[in-house]
């Protein structure tokens, strides 16, 4: 079972990889997606204009090979829209039934931008799709297969109404412009991208694997350290409704299968940053939470991890990739002799000789070999 949870979660790491290429930044966004599919819960990203939100669903959708769904909402969107026409040649025998053939409610994976724009009658149909995967119209009730539904905005809704629609997306994800530390990277990112298609690199069955399994993952461990979590949270000023707490139990399980293991451990309970509904909240739960989520660790996940630990072992996967990445470039790079600088300085920023990993330790003894070689 350990074994086949391993390789699937590894297939699902090449989705992320083969989405962000070139995408610079936003790799949390597309783990994140992953982990909400694998958890079958959803994701609310909050961000400006033109920070690549649809762009990664849809890259993520063509790595899983699922049906996707897009549709940017306005104040006049009307359900057929999402949902499909009603069938006439049925209503003229007086039945009301819709054709959802290529809609939203045959999607895999569907992507709602402006999500809160949304009339009363097309969020009233959503929330059924979102809560219990049936499409209710008419005569029409439809099973959906929806993995997961990433919902996009610019900001949160100050109404009361919408606010509660939003915490049915029980992930949250702020998102910002990319850097200008970054900013060449982008652009040769954003190059390179524009020319490269994104093929299936897992298939649907191997998310299904993981998906059963998250109902068998063994939480005793993991569920008396998210209770402490809450009880530490709530210390601070911060709660949760009942129902984000219980429903953050899926996400730590998905976390743990996607780890390839089946018993969840304090390790594993990271994903409740991204249950905080606020930017601000979880810049508070970051800090209220810095000693639970010291050991916090994903080999599939490493960048959403990172964001919300902020701890060295959370790095440990990614200063390890880089420092590779640096290592298979040409000896007479230059860029790769700049670029090995840059991992070493953090490398030694984040671990002093008695904390670093040995795997970091043989990883930078190979850098500074490579450094002294051009330098």
């Amino acid at each position: 079972m350990t074994s086949s949870l391993t390789e699937s979660a590894a297939r699902l790491r090449d989705v992320v990889v083969a989405a962000t290429d070139g995408m610079i930044g936003r790799e949390q966004m597309a783990e994140l997606i992953v982990l909400a599919a694998v958890a079958q819960e959803h994701l609310l990203v909050i961000g400006p204009p033109g920070t690549a939100k649809s762009a990664i669903v849809r890259r993520v959708a063509g790595a899983l090979g699922g049906r996707y769904f897009e549709y940017l909402l306005g104040r006049f969107t009307e359900p057929s829209e999402l949902f499909g026409p009603v069938d006439l040649r049925k209503l003229r025998e007086g039945v009301v039934e819709t054709d959802v053939t290529g809609m939203l409610p045959e999607a895999d994976v569907a992507f709602l931008d402006e999500v809160f724009l949304g009339s009363t009658a097309v969020l009233n149909t959503l929330l059924g799709i979102l809560n219990e995967r049936r499409f209710r119209r008419g005569q029409t009730v439809h099973r959906c297969p929806l993995r997961v539904c990433v919902g996009a905005a610019n900001a949160l809704p100050d109404d009361e109404s919408l606010a509660a629609f939003a915490d049915r997306f029980l992930l949250h994800l702020f998102v910002d412009a990319v850097p200008d530390n970054q900013l060449e990277a982008l652009l040769e990112g954003g190059w390179r991208s524009e020319r490269a298609a994104v093929g299936a690199c897992a298939d649907l069955s191997q998310l299904s694997l993981l998906c059963d399994a998250v109902a068998q993952v063994e939480m005793d461990e993991a569920r008396s350290a998210l209770a402490g979590a809450i009880r530490t949270l709530r210390g601070a000023g911060l709660t949760l409704s009942d129902r984000r707490i219980v429903k953050a139990q899926r996400l730590v399980a998905a976390a743990t299968v996607l780890a390839g293991r089946t018993r969840a451990t304090q390790a594993d309970l990271w994903p409740l940053f991204y249950v905080m509904p606020t930017q601000t909240a979880q810049a508070q739960a970051q800090d209220a939470l810095r000693d639970t989520l010291a050991a916090a660790a994903n080999p599939t996940l490493r960048a959403a991890v990172e964001h919300a630990a902020l701890q060295p072992v959370s790095r440990v996967a990614r200063l390890l990739d880089a420092a590779q990445a640096c290592l298979e470039r040409p000896e007479d790079d230059a860029t790769g002799v700049t670029l090995a600088e840059a991992v070493l300085r953090e490398i030694d920023a984040n671990f002093d000789a008695e904390s670093l990993p040995q795997e970091l330790t043989d990883a930078r003894a190979a850098l500074v070999a490579r450094a002294g070689v051009q330098g």
